[in-house]
């Protein structure tokens, strides 16, 4: 039986992909659920399975083309159902007859060898086999470390390691110029992050608001914390105590919790509070968000954020990290910097970036200097919605929040 794979809804008004890279080829065998395909959405990297085992018979798109959402993107012959049925023996190649197919288990899975997952399509472990190749010996040049086709044949080949490509720009360069230049196409996730920032400031008046604030009592109740915890818990992070003070605040504050529709004359303000945390990705600049920080507890945030951070930055978040945020936070202090100006990740109507911990000289309740942790906060705020003394007076919040850590221990639920 022959069966379309139609590619479903895979994200909020997402209505095409790009065709990132087929992890099959045609007339290769698959199993329920294995990966068939990478596709690059308007907001993350994501992977089809397969529905049902069986064998790949044609591939309706090709690498670097779009998909469209409810059109084929491959089609699948499928075996009787008693040759895939749990614990039914798949017959092998010289006793499978004519109109079956058979598969190792190492065709169809990454191989377990030594102690250390080797990534690769069926394809590849195939030519490695032909081939007579440990397959550990190759470099993979694709996603986590992916061993791809074209890996495999310069192993065999004898040639250099092929650098890895990336799918989001192929590079022209004009050699005919006195001084030749690099074309860089804007495609995937920059070309969305571009689009969507343009549109950001091209829709929404900013304004920002920048304050210092101390967060040497914050750094040393992390510390403190985290010598408590026990192994296996998520260590706590500045990023994660940034999340539940701003909470609070949010408490105080709602009319920063909200979305701002597109024409301009209505404001949605929202119960939860959909905290994103901008993440610098092989990508782009990806923004997803912890759902409800308002319900959750600080190891709650605290494992989120390690989620996150590390999905991010391996290109595999889900379209559902990506959407619903209602209110941003970007740590720059992370790669540099002190101060900013952020451009609001729209429909939100603020975002806050946040500069390096500096060590500074600052005057305590006896007037003597002494050394802090500082860091400086600016905020980015749609004027449309949010004035300066609002923007002023939630700050205020907010710091008292980070500069007295054990009053929000207190507050916390």
């Amino acid at each position: 039986m022959f069966e379309d794979f139609i590619l479903p809804d895979i994200g909020e008004g997402i209505v095409e992909c790009e065709l990132i890279e087929w992890l099959v080829n045609e007339g290769e065998l698959v199993v329920e659920d294995q990966p068939v395909a990478d596709v690059q959405t308007d907001k993350a990297l994501v992977q089809i399975p397969a529905k049902h085992a069986g064998r790949i018979s044609k591939l309706y798109v090709h690498q670097g083309e779009l998909a469209k959402v409810h059109a084929p993107l491959f089609q699948m012959e499928i075996e009787s159902t008693a040759s895939f049925e749990p614990g039914h023996p798949v017959p092998s190649p010289a006793t499978s007859s004519p109109g079956h197919w058979s598969a190792r288990q190492s065709d169809l899975a990454p191989t377990e060898l030594g102690g250390a997952k080797v990534l690769a399509t069926p394809a590849v472990r195939r030519i490695a086999r032909e081939q007579e190749v440990d397959i550990r010996q190759v470099v993979g040049t694709g996603p986590k470390g992916r061993i791809l086709k074209q890996d495999m044949v310069a192993f065999v080949e004898g040639a250099a390691v092929p650098v890895a490509v990336s799918a989001e720009a192929t590079v022209k360069v004009d050699s005919t110029a006195v001084n030749p230049v690099e074309r860089i196409p804007m495609q995937g996730m920059r070309a969305l992050m571009a689009k969507k920032m343009l549109h950001s400031v091209r829709t929404i008046p900013h304004f920002t608001y920048a304050e210092e604030i101390d967060v040497s009592a914050l750094n040393l109740l992390r510390r403190s914390l985290n010598e408590g915890l026990a192994e296996g818990q998520p260590r706590l992070t500045l990023m994660a105590l940034f999340m539940k003070s701003l909470s609070l605040a949010l408490g105080q504050y709602p009319l920063l919790n909200s979305h701002m529709n597109e024409a301009g004359d209505e404001l949605a303000q929202y119960a939860d509070h959909n905290i994103g945390m901008a993440v610098d990705s092989p990508m782009g600049l990806l923004v997803p968000n912890i759902k409800a920080v308002n319900h959750l507890s600080l190891l709650e945030v605290a494992a989120e954020v390690k989620r996150l951070t590390e999905a991010g930055r391996a290109g595999r978040l889900a379209p559902a990290d990506l959407s619903g945020g209602t209110i941003t936070i970007s740590n720059i202090g992370a790669i540099g910097g002190t101060v900013t100006t952020p451009i609001i990740n729209a429909p939100e109507v603020a975002i806050v970036g946040i500069g390096r911990i500096q060590r500074l000289p600052r005057p305590d309740a006896q007037d003597q200097l002494v050394l802090r942790e500082i860091i400086v906060v600016s905020w980015s705020g749609d004027h449309r919605v949010i004035d300066g003394g609002t923007i002023a007076r939630f700050n205020n919040s907010w710091k008292a929040w980070l500069e007295t850590p054990e009053r929000m221990l207190l507050a916390l639920r």
